[in-house]
């Protein structure tokens, strides 16, 4: 390590883990590498919070790089702490937590920030902006509890934003101070069919609005205009542009403008710090979008690493508006000028829009509405100045016509040249994918996406990719040749197929089976780690080498990191019932470890909030009880009304069978979270309609209800069957959970699952199969013999105590 190269990258986003990227891809020894992120997470595809927004995509699904990415690497990975002073004289970092590291290089990568108005009001609670997941967080807490929204920006962040908040259910209202929408990549003729377009989708457009102040006393209520009119709104979202963040450089001394001023090779004023992406700012030029932070960050990598490059000149940018169902792209230059002359093709049917811009016959930009097919072409025409020719306007004029652009598509991919760029965030050309796909054997989107990061940020090229698919496998790609997803892009093997494999060769290893199955990377992914590791522990609990670093860090560190950095940590408190001599030990801990809050769970439980990550084990060491695995892939909760020993209508023990369960069933390794309810009658206090499984007691015995969901994906849940006896009722409910263990896809909760095997078929295996229910439950107890609560082992071992501490400081 002594003789490595320190590279301190400050900044855990898109731009600077890029660069890092393809560092070690050149270099992969060179450098000892630590990154600094302000955000409590790994690196994430910010391009796609729009999708978290409405709730297509979840946060797990944006992740680029996992904890185990950085781990594999020997990357010191640092969240939730950011750098608040650069020493470039002794070429050192500190952060706000005191943390100091010194550096042979650093690279700021320290990105943008909203751009918020400085009016009145502005910092009034319910104004956010939307940058980070921390934004799309509040923004979905938001639109459960309020009505009406604002966002202020018409442009790319502010449409993407607002659509999100309507698929929320909000009635979103967007407010732009220009006469247009988007000004600043569409002209007036693509800006009016887009404003149209949204407004047939339910949004409500207000331009030429200058906003003047937010209104509100204890919380956002409105916004007031330049003409004096008003607005109502619950939730204001300032959308009006990004400001590079280039603070942190000035009070270092570095030299700055409106961003972090770089030359060529992206050096900065000061000797051995680099900077890259959004906070950089190149010949008077700053960029924010995703593409040219990549083209920085290749020369970057490229420059580090002493490999030849021509330096950094600048990039034509493009755009793509992602809202589902809407293909909006621009390049290069779209308004008319003087000295340029354009083609149009409008097409009011098809609510189809495009223009090239030329200038002395040469394409210099252009706009796609309705159909994006030419996306690639347009930037490919734009970046070199293509002179027009009767090829290039076919595909224009063509792309329009009675075919629906499909002929127009096919044409232009197969007119391109192997070196021309599919992907341009990636760089990765048509040669690339089209060799891959004849020699490595790639069948899908997912393998071309993983193993060339083609598609990966923004998603613009994926029909791009598609078609080279359909392509160059021609029939084939219907049948055989398009190979069925797999769990992920790294295989493409089934569940059931990668559940049958590791039984049949009796895998017991997360690296075994990835490599024994032929996974197109060693590695793998974040998506297939964790459900390799929980296959094999589901089919071998005698034997399976449980592979830690598979685990998600929530699992790892046994709490859940929240936005700030710190975390939630949540004891298990069976059935919802506890004593007063419980009670007085979290309340001690809370006071000890200056806990900030305490805070009663949805699940009748009690959430330590703002936890500091070193006071992890000793507050559950001091603590002595079982966690609560409020992170875990398994029994959270099982909730309770007071039932038959209190209510005077209940009929059944609901608390006492609720403890029996949650005490014989907690740490179950499942494909995902499993909440459990007991009633004592059927008034349903204890909400079971709404669990994974849920009971309720009658004066008969009790009634089995499985598959419910009260997340995102509302569903009610299904009678089972009814039972008479309390041990007819474990006996099912053991099943039942082995079933689902065997059966299951990883993070595939039981509300989906009952629904895509079918509940004939759940009942047929657990409730009418005698044999085949004993033959579950004997196999749950044989998994259910190797549990051990991993902090009950903390609390008696100090050894494995200083063990977490350094897994938790690393």
């Amino acid at each position: 390590m002594t003789n490595k190269t320190k590279l301190v990258l400050i900044g855990n986003g898109m731009a600077g883990v890029q660069t890092l990227e393809h560092i070690i891809k050149l270099a992969p020894e060179k450098f000892d590498v630590t990154i600094f992120g302000k955000e409590p997470h790994p690196n994430y595809n910010r391009i796609q919070l729009s999708y978290v927004l409405e709730g297509s995509k979840t946060m797990e699904d944006i992740i680029l790089n996992d904890y185990a990415w950085y781990e594999e690497r020997g990357i010191r990975l640092v969240v939730g702490d950011e750098v608040v002073a650069i020493d470039t004289e002794r070429k050192t970092v500190r952060t706000a937590a005191g943390l100091e590291a010194s550096y042979d290089v650093a690279i700021l990568a320290t990105g943008s920030k909203p751009f918020r108005l400085p009016i009145p009001g502005a910092e009034l609670p319910g104004v956010i902006g939307f940058r980070e997941i921390a934004d799309c967080e509040a923004m979905m807490d938001a639109a459960k509890r309020y009505r009406s929204a604002a966002v202020i920006g018409g442009g790319l962040l502010g449409l993407e934003a607002a659509r999100g908040l309507q698929q929320l259910g909000m009635d979103v209202t967007v407010v732009h101070l220009m006469d247009r929408l988007m000004e600043r990549q569409l002209d007036a003729p693509a800006a009016g069919m887009l404003r149209r377009e949204l407004e047939r989708r339910g949004l409500n457009v207000m331009t030429g609005r200058k906003t003047e102040a937010v209104l509100g006393e204890e919380r956002v209520a409105g916004l007031r205009f330049a003409d004096g009119s008003t607005l109502a709104a619950d939730l204001v979202v300032m959308a009006a542009g990004i400001v590079p963040n280039a603070e942190l450089a000035k009070a270092s001394g570095i030299e700055t403008g409106r961003g972090i001023r770089v030359d060529d090779f992206l050096r900065t004023s000061a000797e051995g710090v680099y900077a890259v992406g959004e906070c950089v700012e190149h010949r008077g030029v700053t960029y924010g979008l995703v593409a040219p932070l990549y083209e920085q960050g290749a020369v970057l990598a490229k420059h580090l690493c002493g490999a030849e490059t021509e330096g950094y000149i600048g990039s034509v940018t493009s755009t793509k508006l992602k809202i589902s169902g809407m293909d909006v792209f621009s390049a290069g230059e779209f308004l008319d000028a003087e000295d340029t002359e354009s083609i149009v093709v409008k097409d009011p049917f098809k609510n189809t829009y495009k223009k090239v811009v030329l200038r002395d016959g040469r394409v210099v930009g252009g706009v796609l509405f309705g159909d994006a097919s030419l996306s690639t072409q347009l930037t490919k025409w734009s970046k070199a100045q293509a002179a027009l020719t009767p090829e290039m306007h076919g595909e224009l004029v063509g792309g329009g016509g009675c075919c629906g652009g499909g002929a127009a598509k096919g044409t232009g991919v197969a007119a391109m040249a192997d070196d021309d760029i599919v992907c341009g965030c990636a760089g990765v050309t048509k040669g690339t994918i089209v060799g891959g796909i004849r020699e490595q054997g790639w069948a899908s989107v997912e393998q071309i996406k993983a193993c060339t990061n083609a598609t990966r940020s923004c998603g613009g090229c994926k029909p791009m990719v598609e078609e080279l698919l359909k392509l160059t496998l021609g029939a084939s790609y219907d049948g055989a040749g398009a190979a069925p997803a797999g769990i992920c892009g790294c295989t493409t093997m089934g569940r059931d197929e990668i559940v049958a494999a590791i039984r049949e060769k009796r895998l017991t290893h997360v690296r075994e089976a990835m490599a024994v199955l032929g996974w197109s990377q060693p590695e793998g992914c974040s998506k297939c780690r964790p459900a390799l590791n929980y296959y094999i522990g589901m089919l071998w609990p005698e034997d399976a080498d449980d592979d830690d670093a598979s685990r998600f860090v929530n699992e790892r560190l046994h709490a859940n990191i929240q936005k700030d950095g710190t975390f939630s940590v949540i004891p298990r408190i069976y059935g919802g019932v506890t004593t007063a001599k419980e009670l007085k030990k979290i309340a001690e801990v809370a006071e000890k470890y200056e806990v900030p809050m305490v805070k009663f769970t949805g699940g009748q439980r009690l959430d330590l909030l703002g936890v500091k990550k070193e006071d992890l084990p000793a507050v559950w060491a001091e603590l002595d009880m079982p966690s609560g695995y409020g992170y875990g892939k398994s029994l959270r909760t099982v909730k309770t009304c007071v039932g038959s020993t209190f209510c005077r209508f209940g009929t059944q023990d609901s608390m006492g069978m609720g403890i029996a369960l949650e005490k014989k069933f907690e740490r179950l390794n499942m494909p995902a979270k499993f909440k459990m309810a007991v009633n004592g009658c059927p008034r349903n206090c204890a909400e079971s309609g709404t669990k994974d499984l849920g009971i309720v007691g009658n004066d008969g015995g009790w009634e089995i209800y499985v598959g419910g969901n009260g997340g995102i994906k509302l569903r009610g849940a299904d009678l089972l069957c009814k039972v008479k006896t309390d041990e007819e009722l474990i006996e099912i409910s053991g099943a039942f959970i082995q079933y689902y263990r065997e059966t299951g896809k990883y993070l595939e909760r039981t509300s989906d699952w009952v629904e895509r095997i079918g509940l004939d078929a759940v009942r047929a295996a657990v409730v009418d199969d005698v044999e085949g229910r004993k033959a579950l439950n004997e196999r749950v107890e044989q998994a259910l013999a190797q549990l051990e609560d991993p902090w009950k082992r903390v609390v008696d071992s100090e050894t494995l105590q200083e063990t977490l501490f350094d897994k938790v400081h690393s």
